[in-house]
């Protein structure tokens, strides 16, 4: 949670860039990234400089004493003319140089460019960026978090946001722990990944790693605010940093954001790869999907229909022969995880009722080949107003066998479904969370398994006999009640009151004539 103060500061620099002329909410955000960016090298730095001098023991240096001027320190008191031109000149061209440390986030850097045109722009995005709390780890999640909400409200040319509150439902019912490996084959930004960081820091916080404190919210009200430490965590830290969180996509601009998403979360080290994860050319004994497989797959893949089928993986092509997207996507998952590996991945609600040879071949893997826990049926206004599709959650376990398959009916997730999203009252995840991690497989072959009820369970054979739909309202039992209706004869003599009353007003009427 962030502040009121601090949500107008990143407002009010949004704001700069828009009338700077940058209207591209992605091409503002990759900006400001950069510039975060060159804040931190000079923050480390410092603060391996400090370390040094306690511990006499020397540190690679991000900076050779001919660089200095790239500094942040020394470059953001510069007049505006001067700061555009080291910035653009020498400050770009030392994320090149960084490159060659062979750090993935230095290789995001390396086709870097300085995108701001205005020197006056320039010194203001500078100067608030210079007051944003980026040494304060407890904030810069959220602070940068905020600033990935302004993809949402901005919008931009067929990408969104995954909303924070789906995916958060998400991981709580995935439950991820400290040694788990996670991927997400299509990052985009890296929310599943960043949600699943923080989702650990609560689980792994002893009594005395949980801080309360208030804060003065955007509407000047004094709330409480909970800062989870993760100190149970510091055993498994190294793994944290370097191989819990695995990240692909094929937008560079995205591998940057999203790399920056999980440092500023407090993730040193996040592996996040430029790939196309259906192409032929990506391979499982790529670093970031070492072949032992991943333990959790958490994603929201594009929806963005065919592609060229020559370019796909055969190994996929042979569990579902298609050209969909959001069918090879479900098999590369499959493909990704490691025995026993589980997943949560939102489909479009044609992959549960396609009648196409394909649609029904992957269902068939899916139940018959693996475990399908759960089907999440979600609201068509989810995505809006950026996407109207209904979709819905699979989770699946791969490997074992399904005898039963669990529903649910999410109607409400907290926002009105029309394109302004507001909060609302109705909210049926939490509900959604704390009855998948008590659902009951015994009560599926009993009198318990209520079918007209928001969760209830359908059985595999079930299942396979209506060739593998998985579509809640195929197994959903509607509870009509019958309208009460008025009895002819009641309704006879209702109509001859009327006409009598009619009539008599006719009659006072005449007189009054």
């Amino acid at each position: 949670m962030i502040t009121g103060e601090l949500k107008n500061k990143i407002d009010k620099l949004w704001e700069e860039f828009w009338t700077g002329g940058i209207a591209n909410p992605l091409t503002v955000i990759e900006q400001i990234t950069f510039l975060m960016y060159a804040r931190l090298l000079d923050m480390n730095e410092r603060r391996d400089e400090k370390r040094a001098e306690r511990t006499g023991k020397p540190f690679k240096r991000r900076f050779t004493d001919l660089e200095q001027e790239v500094r942040w320190e020394h470059f953001r008191h510069l007049p505006a003319e001067q700061m555009y031109k080291v910035v653009k000149d020498e400050v770009f061209p030392h994320f090149k140089d960084l490159a060659g440390e062979g750090t993935l986030f230095a290789e995001f850097m390396k086709d870097a460019q300085l995108m701001i045109q205005k020197p006056s722009l320039l010194v203001k995005a500078v100067n608030m960026i210079n007051e944003l709390p980026l040494d304060s780890s407890d904030t810069k999640g959220d602070l940068y978090e905020y600033l990935l909400s302004k993809l949402t409200t901005a919008g931009i040319n067929g990408q969104f946001r995954t909303p924070r509150h789906i995916i958060r439902a998400m991981v709580e019912m995935l439950d991820p722990e400290a040694t788990h490996r996670i991927a997400d084959p299509a990052c985009g930004t890296a929310g599943f990944l960043a949600s699943s960081y923080e989702y650990l820091l609560e689980k792994y916080s002893s009594p005395e790693g949980v801080i309360r404190e208030t804060v003065t919210n955007e509407k000047g009200e004094a709330v409480e605010q909970t800062i989870y430490l993760g100190d149970l965590l510091h055993e498994h830290r190294a793994h944290v940093d370097r191989d819990m969180f695995h990240g692909f996509d094929f937008d560079a601009t995205m591998l940057r954001i999203a790399a920056m998403n999980l440092v500023m979360h407090g993730v040193a080290e996040p592996d996040i790869h430029y790939q196309d994860t259906l192409s032929q050319r990506f391979s499982e004994r790529h670093p970031g999907a070492a072949n032992e497989g991943f333990d959790l797959i958490l994603a929201n893949p594009p929806f963005k229909g065919s592609l060229d089928e020559e370019d796909v993986d055969p190994n996929l092509l042979r569990v579902v022969k298609t050209k969909k997207t959001e069918l090879l996507f479900v098999a590369l998952i499959m493909r990704m995880l490691k025995l026993g590996g589980r997943s949560a991945t939102i489909v479009p609600d044609g992959v549960l009722f396609g009648s196409s040879k394909a649609h029904q071949q992957l269902r068939q893997h899916l139940v018959d080949d693996n475990q399908l826990e759960a089907v999440i049926s979600l609201p068509s206004g989810v995505f809006k107003p950026y996407a109207g599709v209904s979709t819905a959650i699979l989770i699946f376990t791969k490997g074992g066998e399904t005898d039963n398959v669990w529903f649910y009916d999410v109607q409400a997730d907290g926002f009105s479904l029309d394109d302004k999203r507001q909060k609302i009252e109705a909210n049926d995840l939490p509900d959604l969370v704390n009855q998948f991690k008590a659902r009951d497989r015994a009560v599926a072959d009993t009198e318990a398994n209520d079918l007209t009820a928001k969760a209830f369970w359908v059985a595999r054979d079930e299942i396979a006999s209506n060739k593998y739909d998985l579509s809640l309202n195929r197994y959903k039992e509607q509870n009509y009640q019958a309208e009460q209706y008025d009895p002819p004869r009641e309704i006879l003599a209702r109509l001859k009151a009327l006409e009598a009353e009619i009539q008599r007003d006719l009659d006072a009427l005449e007189g009054m004539l």
